[in-house]
Formats: C-alpha cells, structure tokens, sequence
C-alpha cells in the first residue's frame, strides 16, 4: 500500500495543476472516502444511488434545479429597483467557468441532494469579484465558543482550506435546509427519499432479471414420463444448455420451443405478488416526487393524480417548490453580501417572466383594473409598478 501511495504521489506531482482564482482550486480534484458529516448517511452513496441511478430522483433534482436556476432576480436598493447594478453583473457572470444559471443549478442541487449549499466569495481589495459553488461533502463546520460557525474546513484528498468566517462580507455562504436533529447541518430531499430509492432501485433491479429471462415468467417444461420417468442427467443438461442457448434472453423473446419426448409446456403469467411489487415500485416512485415538491403528474409516473391538467400540475409545481425555495436563495444571497453593497440591498424573484404564472398574472390585473377605490399608484403598486407624477387619483 506504502509504495503505491508513493507511486501516486510522485507521478501526481509531475502532472500540471489547473490555477484557478477559487482559494480550492488548488486541491488535486480527487473525492475523499469519508462519510458525509451532516447525517449519519454517506453523501456519496445517496447520490450515487438516488441521482445517478434513481431516474425519478434524477429527474425531480434537475427539475427543481434548473427552474430555480431559470429565475430572473431583481436587485432593489432602498426599495426601489436598480437596473444596473454590480451585484447583478456578480451574478449573471459569478466567475470565469460558469453563468449565473449554472451557478445556482449546482447550488439548487447541493440543497436537494445534502440539505447543505455552500458558495464561496473572492474578494479583491474589498470588492467582491467571483462566486464559486463548493462541494457539500467535503466541507466541515468548525463551531466557536458560542456554538456558531467560526470557520469552515474544505478538503480534498487529505488537503485542507480553512475559511475563517471574520470578515464581511464572510467568504462562505452556508445554505441549510432544516433539519431537526442537527444544529449545522441541513436534512436534504433525497435523505427523505432514501427508502423510497431503496425500493425503486430493488424493483428496476427486479425487473432487469425479468428481462434477462425472456422478458417475463415465461413458463416451465413438463416432463410427463412413461410409469414415472425421469429425465437423465445427460438429458436433462442438454436440454439446460439448448434452453439458455436458444430460447433465454431478451433477442430470444417469443421464439417457438420444439418440444419431443414427452416433454410439455406450461405458460406462467405473472402472479397477484408480481403484480403487487409493481405497484410498490409506482408508489415509491410517488413517495420520491412527494419528497422533492414535484408533483407526479410532471414526472410521468402513473397513479392517482390530484390535479386537473398539467398546467395546474406545474402551476402548483411552481407556486409551492421553486418560488419559495428561490426566495430563500434570493434572500440568503442579499444578506451575505450587503455588506459589500450596501445595507439596503435585496434580491427579489421576477414572476412576471415566469410563464407558468400567466394565467395569475393576468388574474391580478384584471381584479386591479376593476377596482374602483385605487388610486392609479395605488393600482401599480399592486402589480409592481413605480409610482407616477399626477398618479394620487382614483
């Protein structure tokens, strides 16, 4: 083990690291071994096993992801809206390797998969300059005397960057979901889900081995023997061998048997227990879209669905998953970084461009229209709108 660990780490130092401006980016990428300090669960396997391998879990994290990651975010200074401001280049151009958009896909993920976000800030003379979205599993919390974070610890590879939370704006951000058996760390959607992948994934798993067996329980042969016969051994590993040759497999599917001395065949179907852990592999693959805020109807996955149509389905989708949790982004955002540009400083969502919220939008203006008792301000305030010269009347 020694000499190949030496073998590593010569042949490593002879190949040419990237420079990046991330404090990070100077750890070799290579993934720890260690278990994820946030949860009793190792954070590699939950996404190994619920998005790489689970196709509704993968598909409810880049769902809420990259719609989280769709927003337009407004910048408000003193309350009143600021086309252009350096925060809003910050974050449509957080750094030299990504756009804003997948910025807050990674960030949007991290939260899903771990419950924990962090980003990091590079400052240059005081001005925040780039943002970069760390990885949850290899960051740690280093609580102070008073039980807050002091620090935060990255690692990689046994190499560690302690980022000291003293200044302000501090370098880290740390995004939590709640958890309620952790003081520092946040309970992820997939932690939720993890059951629910366990069985979905055993089912898939279930149903590849149907497929590897000529798609279904096909059937058994019968040897109907005179006076009680039985096969012989010889007879009886040929036809084995003819069988897992010729008729087993899923390019063997529905292929005709040629039957001879007394052999029979007997059609299986799929009993009442098959069909039930189909069912079971349907509702944990409910219980995964319920976890993840997504309604089931977006996913495809068959089942009751509680909605009318899919756009009522995606209406809610966006109304109770995505605005709120990108509020919260939003919010978290402004409050790290005020102190660079100014107290008075907020990230508010754009729902006028979200088009899934049309038929509200219009919904609204037409209630504000009708309404007699505003005044014209009074009216555009309603609907976002500044207030104009002359605009104090009914």
């Amino acid at each position: 083990m020694l000499n190949r660990l030496t073998r590593f780490w010569r042949d490593s130092s002879r190949m040419s690291r990237e420079q990046k401006s991330s404090r990070v980016a100077r750890l070799i990428q290579l993934e720890p071994g260690g278990t994820a300090r946030w949860t009793p669960r190792d954070y590699a396997a939950l996404a190994r096993e619920g998005f790489v391998k689970n196709a509704v879990a993968h598909r409810a994290v880049k769902l809420v992801a990259e719609n989280v990651a769709a927003l337009t975010f407004l910048v408000y200074q003193d309350g009143e809206e600021r086309d252009a401001h350096p925060l809003a280049a910050l974050l449509k151009t957080p750094n030299p390797r990504q756009d804003g958009a997948a910025l807050l896909e990674a960030l949007t993920a991290h939260l899903l998969i771990s419950g924990n976000g962090y980003l990091e800030l590079v400052s240059l003379d005081g001005a925040p300059r780039e943002i970069f979205a760390l990885r949850p599993d290899r960051m740690r919390v280093v609580p102070g005397p008073d039980g807050w974070a002091q620090a935060y610890d990255y690692t990689v590879a046994g190499r560690t960057v302690r980022f000291e939370q003293a200044g302000a704006p501090p370098p880290v951000l740390h995004l939590v979901l709640f958890n309620p058996l952790d003081d520092h760390y946040g309970l992820g959607a997939l932690e939720a889900a993890a059951v629910a992948v366990d069985i979905h994934n055993a089912a898939a798993r279930w149903n590849k081995a149907l497929l590897d067996n000529a798609a279904r329980p096909s059937g058994a042969l019968v040897y109907a023997g005179q006076d009680g016969a039985i096969l012989a051994e010889d007879q009886y590993e040929r036809l084995k061998r003819e069988l897992e040759s010729s008729y087993q497999g899923a390019a063997n599917a529905g292929r005709p048997l040629l039957l001879e001395g007394g052999l029979d065949w007997k059609a299986m179907s799929l009993t009442p227990k098959d069909m039930d852990f189909l069912e079971a592999k349907n509702s944990a693959a409910r219980e995964i879209a319920l976890a993840f805020g997504v309604p089931p109807m977006l996913l495809g996955i068959p089942g009751d669905n509680t909605y009318a149509n899919f756009q009522e389905a995606n209406r809610a989708f966006w109304r109770h998953t995505v605005l709120p949790l990108g509020s919260r982004i939003g919010s978290a955002l402004s409050q790290w970084l005020a102190p660079a540009f100014g107290e008075g400083v907020t990230l508010v969502v754009d729902t006028d461009r979200v088009d899934a919220l049309s038929d509200d939008r219009a919904a609204l203006w037409e209630r504000v229209t009708a309404a007699p008792f505003l005044t014209v301000n009074e009216k555009r305030a309603m609907v976002g709108f500044g207030r104009i010269e002359g605009g104090d009347v009914v």
